[in-house]
């Protein structure tokens, strides 16, 4: 698989490092995107139930001749079945055409219903069951999970989050580490490299290494040891997105990278977020 990088979660499972994320894809698309990503070399994708496309991923992995086992296949709770996980994930593994997920994440706290404890309990019995192999969450802030671990004691392997260059999220990234759960980059390239493929170190490490500014932008993910999950259903950007495994940044590389941080948050703050 192109040497491409795994990550060992706390659980002992490995995580391939790179996937293909397919946020706001049509099924179409999304059965398209991820039958050539999976030509191309990629063995994660990333969907989820609010998404509306995990038919497209399922279809997709009906059609390829790559063995279920080495596939990592990840999709998420929606917010407004927190007290229905046991349905939603059969409703999930019947559109995705499979019999166990290997990453199912809880997408966003909700903070003012109060139930993603409850969800959370679900996830850890429905893990028990040996319809989930690993478990995590997203969008959660360090309260939101200092509380799911002291209510369950079970801890969530990831926490998929907003990270990019202009919004590191460093010390919750650091607080990740700490408690042995793998931070997660949605939204890597800042929605489409929205003022990070014109910053100047970045476009000046594009020149050195004869990449493009968003083959930068993924490998500094993947050396800041994130996983993560960038979203295209073009071809030619699918195959681009992987071609990061031949190269590696510098450690001052990283740290001018560091300096782009600006705090800008382009989706919801989990805090406030209660879509439903």
């Amino acid at each position: 698989m192109s040497g491409q990088p795994f990550i060992k979660l706390h659980d002992g499972r490995l995580m391939p490092q790179l996937g293909l994320g397919v946020w706001q894809a049509t099924v179409d698309q999304t059965r398209q995107a991820v039958s050539y990503a999976l030509k191309t070399g990629y063995r994660s994708i990333d969907t989820a139930a609010i998404y509306q496309n995990e038919a497209g991923v399922g279809q997709a992995i009906q059609d390829s001749d790559i063995p279920r086992e080495e596939l990592f296949i990840t999709t998420k709770l929606w917010n407004t079945d927190q007290l229905h996980a046991a349905e939603a994930l059969q409703t999930s593994l019947q559109k995705l055409q499979l019999d166990y997920i290997d990453l199912y994440l809880l997408h966003w706290p909700c903070p003012q219903n109060n139930h993603y404890i409850a969800a959370w309990q679900q996830l850890i019995e429905l893990q028990q069951q040996g319809l989930i192999k690993s478990i995590g969450v997203c969008n959660f802030q360090q309260q939101h999970l200092q509380a799911i671990i002291r209510e369950t004691g079970v801890t969530p392997v990831i926490n998929q989050i907003e990270l990019h260059p202009l919004f590191q999220q460093r010390p919750l990234h650091a607080w990740n580490g700490l408690h042995h759960i793998q931070t997660e980059s949605w939204s890597p390239l800042a929605q489409g490299g929205k003022g990070v493929f014109d910053q100047p170190q970045i476009r000046a490490l594009a020149e050195k290494y004869a990449k493009t500014p968003a083959q930068i932008v993924i490998r500094w993910h993947i050396d800041n040891g994130l996983v993560v999950i960038p979203k295209s259903v073009t071809d030619t950007r699918i195959a681009e997105n992987f071609a990061v495994f031949d190269f590696r940044l510098e450690k001052e590389e990283l740290t001018a990278l560091a300096a782009l941080d600006a705090g800008q948050r382009l989706g919801p703050d989990p805090d406030n977020f209660n879509k439903v």
